[in-house]
């Protein structure tokens, strides 16, 4: 969960999907993987217009313009998040909620409800100021879900527990 092309990759994808549906993505996934260069951002932030050409003209993407320039953008300015907070995961994790701010029973029916929290609002609005693109606050909330920042699994769902155990490894540690 703290892989910074992971974390990444989620990130892009959650911008991808933004007014489709995930299955959509997911049906599309390996090919991204193939066009972003396995999102490593490093090299995508040196990729150019002729970028954004080749990859409009690829039938095995979302061939949104606006996404694409985005995910380009938002390559470069990852690199500056982990110049600053010494990997993605360190700035991301840094929007885990409270688990007081939390539901107090994770059912499916409270769980409809929940598209978007305090923390994902500031998440998006972080990295809007940072000049991020494709990161609303549902967005940013999808992607705490998807990157396990958030546990949203039901109380009788098996993956609940195995992603609390990963959320263990990954969280933040807590100041004394």
């Amino acid at each position: 969960m703290d892989d910074d092309r992971r974390l990444f990759e989620k990130l892009c994808l959650e911008g991808f999907q933004s007014g489709l549906s995930w299955l959509t993505i997911l049906r599309k996934r390996e090919n991204f993987r193939r066009a972003f260069a396995d999102f490593d951002y490093a090299r995508i932030a040196r990729w150019n217009e002729r970028s954004v050409a080749r990859l409009l003209r690829d039938p095995g993407i979302v061939r949104h313009r606006g996404k694409i320039e985005a995910a380009l953008a938002n390559a470069r300015l990852a690199g500056d998040l982990h110049d600053e907070f010494g990997s993605l995961g360190a700035f991301f994790w840094s929007f885990e909620p409270d688990d007081a701010d939390r539901p107090s029973r994770f059912d499916e029916r409270s769980l409809m409800k929940l598209t978007e929290t305090q923390e994902s609002r500031a998440l998006a609005k972080a990295l809007k100021k940072r000049g991020f693109r494709f990161v609303g606050p549902t967005t940013a909330y999808a992607f705490m879900q998807s990157m396990g920042i958030v546990n949203d699994h039901t109380e009788d769902c098996d993956t609940r527990i195995e992603v609390e155990r990963a959320r263990k490894r990954f969280a933040r540690p807590v100041s004394a």
